[in-house]
């Protein structure tokens, strides 16, 4: 602002600078703004974390399905080992993302909310303290300017009043000249207005002058006052952005796992896993377990032995009664979680973190849509059930499974409380039937 004042500027509605009065407001109205800010970053943090969370949990629930279904369908050997090392991926990336979570939460969120409590300090009144002393630091630096101001306000506007009557006067002095009604005294006070009005405006004008030269004296003193009061501001101000952008590289640094060696290494383990799957140790493995390769007792000739009998399969144990589950049996929640077999045309059930879809398998090789990973025996004879307990077979036509396990319930329960199932291995025998559940 110069030194003089610029009428035609002030008369300006446009005119908007911080050296009006009141126009200082905006200065201090950033100590609230700062606060805000401080928990919108906050909140911003609080909703990124929930993300990571819920990715976390779909990988985790994610592997854990597939985990089983992988186990208890037809792959084997080294393959197998690789297809179950993309689980263990999404189970160690699933702990980074829980990371990222608690980064954010204990430590960004933390972090941010102690500055804020140390930068502002909140008043039984209302209002921060910080904004208050920028509020009375600008009214005292303002307060003799603005006085000022006002006087040469009035005195301008004395002046230009003076000017206008002065204008008048002059104006009805040159009608009675000529007008033929008006008598020469009447001339004479007319002319005697002009000249008093010309003195008043005289006079006015030199205390406009006054005044506004005293206003212009006064101004380097107000600008300086002015500015100190809002240095301070900066000042603050360059505290908070600067913890701002230094919050903002944390939050990067935890945010960006490209960063994190254990992100790397998890893929150069997958790497590995992948590469070491090995098709002739495979093939070789099922040549000797199911093929060519396995034992046989092959036909030979025996002589008659009338101690050896055939023993006829039992319906029922013969002790009568199966055993009572123990709690000791029951398994833990989350212990060991159920797979059910895929039903023909079922999709996926799991929750998605978006809208797509995923789609859902086919393939002629295993009978249009029907997964490959389901029990032939599901879509067959039998009620398909689950186990509640783990329960070991005393006998060599009793089944052994644990909690969590499925099978095929292909007899209803006997008298004694026995039924007869078979396990996805295709092994068949009896079980207690207060051991499992229906699915």
């Amino acid at each position: 602002m110069s030194g003089s004042y610029d009428e035609s500027a002030g008369a300006d509605d446009t005119m908007d600078s911080f050296w009006e009065v009141g126009n200082y407001k905006r200065a201090v109205k950033r100590f609230d703004d700062g606060h805000r800010l401080c928990n919108d970053l906050m909140g911003c943090l609080q909703e990124r974390a929930k993300i990571e969370k819920a990715y976390g949990d779909q990988l985790t629930a994610w592997s854990k399905r597939w985990r089983q279904l992988i186990e208890k369908g037809p792959q084997y050997g080294t393959v197998e080992r690789a297809w179950l090392g993309v689980m263990t991926e999404a189970e160690k990336v699933s702990e980074l993302h829980q990371d990222v979570k608690n980064n954010l939460l204990n430590e960004d969120v933390e972090k941010v909310k102690n500055w804020q409590k140390e930068a502002y300090h909140k008043q039984m009144i209302g209002g921060f303290k910080e904004a208050k002393e920028a509020e009375e630091g600008f009214k005292k630096a303002q307060k003799p300017w603005a006085k000022k101001l006002k006087e040469m306000e009035a005195a301008k506007k004395t002046y230009h009043m003076a000017c206008k009557e002065e204008k008048l006067a002059a104006a009805r002095e040159a009608n009675g000249k000529t007008e033929a009604s008006v008598t020469p005294d009447q001339q004479k006070k007319l002319h005697e207005k002009v000249d008093k009005c010309k003195q008043d405006a005289q006079k006015a004008k030199e205390k406009y002058e006054k005044s506004l030269d005293e206003l212009n004296k006064c101004t380097p003193q107000y600008m300086e006052c002015m500015e100190q009061v809002f240095d301070q501001c900066q000042q603050h101000e360059v505290r908070r952005l600067t913890f701002l952008k230094e919050a903002l590289l944390d939050i990067k640094r935890h945010l960006n796992l490209t960063e994190n060696q254990s992100y790397a290494t998890i893929y150069r383990e997958l790497e590995r896993t992948i590469l070491s799957a090995n098709t002739q140790e495979d093939l070789k493995w099922f040549s000797n377990n199911h093929g060519p390769g396995m034992p046989m007792n092959w036909p030979a000739f025996e002589e008659y032995n009338p101690d050896q009998a055939a023993a006829p399969p039992k319906k029922k144990r013969p002790d009568g009664a199966p055993p009572t589950p123990s709690t000791d049996h029951v398994a833990p929640p989350g212990d060991r979680s159920s797979v059910s077999s895929y039903d023909k045309n079922q999709a996926y059930s799991a929750e998605w973190s978006d809208d797509e879809q995923p789609t859902t398998f086919s393939g002629n090789e295993n009978g249009g849509n029907r997964n490959s990973f389901e029990d032939d025996s599901s879509t067959g004879k039998g009620v398909r059930v689950r186990a509640l307990y783990d329960y070991e077979g005393q006998e060599q036509d009793e089944l052994t499974f644990k909690a969590g396990d499925e099978l095929i319930k292909i007899e209803d329960e006997d008298e004694q409380g026995w039924c007869r199932g078979r396990l996805d291995s295709g092994q068949e025998g009896l079980y207690p039937a207060n051991y499992v559940e229906p699915i």
